[in-house]
């Protein structure tokens, strides 16, 4: 697999999927999982996979003796490994800027430079592809798909690749058309597409001109709680709206601030949280929260609001619903094809954002419903039953009876 993120070091939903995604996974016992990011950091959990940081593969051969090499790769992997690695080097890349080791740097994030790191990122697939054991190829996301490809060249093994979005979803239609250029070519050169939706699956047959027979919905899931009971809402007069996520566009931060305003025009005794950090903050949040911070949150609140004017799938809900948080989703949702116990409204009608969130805060009821049933809900969509359905398409695609 070739991601670009991993818990705990997170900056979206793109690392919390693929940390579910491979945990349910792992629970097969046949499967063994190499997870390839940019630049581990050393807290990820490694007990259900193995994680290579591409930070640490040489692209660049150099002659390095074993004790400097074992010195300097202290706690990223072995100078056997890296001497074998080395030996997949097959291709010139003196051009890109390495260190003594011959490996390249990255940022572990989205820099200025980011296509730049992509490109630098394919070059180390290039390598791996040339030494690893491997059955089949999953790339996550358009960062990754040129990876995902050149690795597939190299080793004529089939390569699936994982949209967790499209250029639609986080431009609104105004693609960029070298992004573009990627995701259609990734998905051209894939031999099976996995959506995180059916509203994605759309997109990638409409948009990206793919065959609906290549194209497969496996929705994401939500990790279970190991204490859930830590998590409880306080006692305490005012009632609590929540926000979380990116304060951009996609989000449709905007509707939740004008739907507030409705709902507090009518009546007091209600405060808006907006949690989350982005291009339209505009003035003081509690900013990017992670783990645990996130449940407490969430806990905390008595409705969560998702107005996004288009998502992908969107975990978040699923995670408010864990801890007996109700939510409120849009139309324009992945989520919103599975969930049941949330309440559904289209991003742009704040009036009917208005009424739901005021009568789950006003009405016992209504709250209560919405608490216990979607609690029950979301503990039954797991990540288990995700990674059974990516093994499905795995074997499919191994077997060509996909």
């Amino acid at each position: 697999m070739f991601g670009w993120e991993f818990p705990p070091h997170i900056l979206g939903g793109l690392g919390t999927a693929s940390y579910g995604l491979t945990r349910g996974m792992a629970e097969q016992p046949d499967m063994d999982i190499t997870f390839v990011i940019p630049k581990p950091w050393g807290d990820e959990d490694q007990s259900f996979l193995r994680i290579i940081g591409a930070n640490s593969v040489p692209i660049v051969w150099k002659d390095v003796n074993y004790d400097y090499v074992k010195s300097r790769m202290e706690g990223k992997m072995s100078p056997e490994e890296y001497y074998h690695l080395r030996d997949g080097i097959h291709y010139d890349y003196r051009r890109i800027g390495t260190d003594d080791l011959g490996c390249v740097g990255f940022s572990g994030r989205y820099p200025d430079n980011l296509i730049e790191e992509i490109g630098n990122y394919e070059a180390v697939a290039s390598v791996l592809a040339h030494s690893l054991d491997f059955d089949i190829i999953h790339s996550h996301d358009w960062l990754t798909y040129p990876a995902g490809v050149f690795a597939k060249h190299i080793s004529g093994k089939p390569l699936v690749i994982h949209v967790h979005a499209t250029d639609f979803d986080r431009s609104r239609g105004n693609v960029n058309p070298t992004v573009y250029a990627i995701e259609k070519r990734g998905m051209d050169e894939a031999d099976h597409i996995i959506c995180v939706s059916n509203l994605t699956r759309n997109t990638v047959i409409e948009k990206y001109g793919q065959d609906p027979r290549k194209v497969s919905t496996v929705h994401n899931a939500v990790e279970p709680l190991a204490h859930p009971e830590e998590f409880k809402k306080p006692e305490r007069k005012d009632k609590l709206v929540t926000f979380l996520g990116r304060i951009t566009m996609q989000k449709g931060p905007e509707y939740f601030v004008e739907a507030a305003a409705r709902v507090l025009s009518k009546t007091d005794g209600v405060r808006f949280v907006m949690a989350g950090s982005g291009d339209k903050m505009k003035f003081h949040f509690p900013g990017f929260m992670r783990g645990k911070q996130v449940q407490e949150m969430l806990a905390m609140s008595d409705v969560y609001i998702m107005p996004s004017v288009s998502e992908p799938f969107g975990i978040s809900p699923l995670e408010a619903m864990q801890v007996g948080c109700p939510s409120i989703i849009s139309h324009q949702s992945g989520c919103a094809e599975i969930l049941q116990h949330a309440i559904k409204t289209d991003y742009w009608d704040i009036d009917a954002m208005a009424d739901a969130i005021y009568a789950i805060v006003k009405y016992p009821a209504m709250y209560k419903s919405l608490h216990e049933l979607g609690m029950a809900e979301v503990n039954n969509i797991k990540w288990s039953d995700a990674g059974l359905k990516v093994r499905r398409i795995y074997d499919g695609v191994i077997n060509h009876t996909l």
